[in-house]
């Protein structure tokens, strides 16, 4: 499999996945600030992916399939074994689906304003409506160490990896010490880190 991705992007996540999982795979950065978008070895990442964004994941067959929470999942049944997932069916895996819907749609969307507008009051706002969900997400974190009470799953890399963006656009995590704190954990997990140093992050 290749991952196509952008550093620290939210394609970090499914990059920590492949790398939890222990399955083969290349990656290829993708340069999102230029048009046409050309990838590393020079292809239009376009004709690759309609969408332009990433992340993108090549199968062996070379089908590609888009959208972080599906490629996680996707990654994580390819190795059971590691446990990234609770197997389909269960309870567990809607858990797991519902923390990377919320993750997806309530954190990682709630960045886009602070990431594409200049407007400090704009800014603000949005990070006050972040606010709100890292004080959920401190709550359940202050219980178990994981966002799943069985251990660390994809879910986890996805919510390392918005959180990250804090630093990158000025603001901290000071008034959430749970969620330093389990930052901290999952950075410290050599799969985490292999991926940041694959991404030039480390």
């Amino acid at each position: 499999m290749k991952l196509f991705y952008s550093p620290g992007a939210c394609s970090l996540s499914p990059h920590i996945a492949l790398a939890e999982s222990g399955l083969a795979y290349s990656f290829e950065k993708v340069n999102l600030r230029a048009e046409p978008r050309l990838t590393e070895s020079g292809a239009d990442y376009r004709a690759l992916n309609p969408k332009g964004y990433v992340p993108a994941l090549q199968l062996d067959n070379g089908e590609f399939l888009t959208e972080g929470p599906a490629i996680v999942q996707y990654i994580a049944d390819q190795a059971p074994e590691r446990k990234l997932a609770p197997a389909n069916g269960t309870l567990a895996r809607y858990r797991l689906q519902e923390m990377l819907n919320f993750i997806s749609t309530e954190v990682h969307k709630g960045f886009s304003p602070m990431f594409r507008s200049q407007d400090e009051a704009v800014r603000d706002a949005a990070w006050q409506q972040l606010s709100t969900r890292f004080t959920l997400l401190s709550g359940i974190l202050a219980k178990q160490d994981y966002l799943l009470a069985d251990g660390f799953s994809v879910a986890d890399g996805y919510l390392f990896t918005c959180l990250g963006w804090a630093s990158i656009l000025g603001r901290n995590l000071d008034a959430w010490p749970v969620l330093q704190a389990y930052r901290g954990r999952i950075g410290e997990r050599p799969a985490v880190m292999q991926a940041m140093r694959e991404e030039g992050l480390l």
